[in-house]
């Protein structure tokens, strides 16, 4: 008996740790980047109603599994709106995405936007690509070739 009360509590102890959506605002999203300094980073915005970013985040997660022995990170910030989080939290825990991961939370969405790259409009998904320096190297707006941004990240690695 006394072993039938120890496995549940064994089966706690070896579940992995809930995603927590942290929000993050224009000050917080360079301290983000600059925390990073001396990884390649690949920032990610996504939301849940986004078809082609639900498509290509089990790729992303994928490569943040092969290329972070190689000093490669990946942060995820998504665009849901805070009745949504739970849904995002849900997705993000299924595409096997791990914390940190983070939740937009501004004030002005322009502000945020032209913060990050002057040239994007917002529109969802994006990538935006910062070498070991914390230089911003390319912003990808739309459905990516993965594959391409995939030899983007490689070719900074080196």
């Amino acid at each position: 008996m006394r072993n039938l009360l120890l496995l549940p509590l064994a089966g706690c102890l070896l579940a992995a740790p809930p995603v927590k959506l942290n929000p993050v605002d224009e000050a917080g999203y360079q301290k983000q980047v600059a925390a990073r300094k001396g990884k390649v980073l690949l920032v990610n915005f996504w939301a849940t109603w986004c078809e082609p970013c639900r498509k290509e985040m089990p790729e992303l997660g994928r490569m943040q599994t092969s290329l972070r022995s190689r000093g490669f990170e990946l942060l995820t910030i998504s665009a849901d709106e805070p009745e949504d989080e739970k849904a995002a939290v849900a997705f993000l825990v299924k595409a096997g995405i791990p914390d940190p991961a983070y939740l937009k939370r501004v004030k002005n969405d322009d502000r945020f936007i032209n913060s990050i790259d002057a040239k994007w409009s917002g529109a969802l998904p994006a990538l935006v690509l910062y070498d070991q320096s914390g230089k911003k190297v390319r912003t990808w707006v739309g459905e990516s070739d993965l594959k391409a941004v995939e030899a983007a990240i490689k070719k900074l690695l080196l």
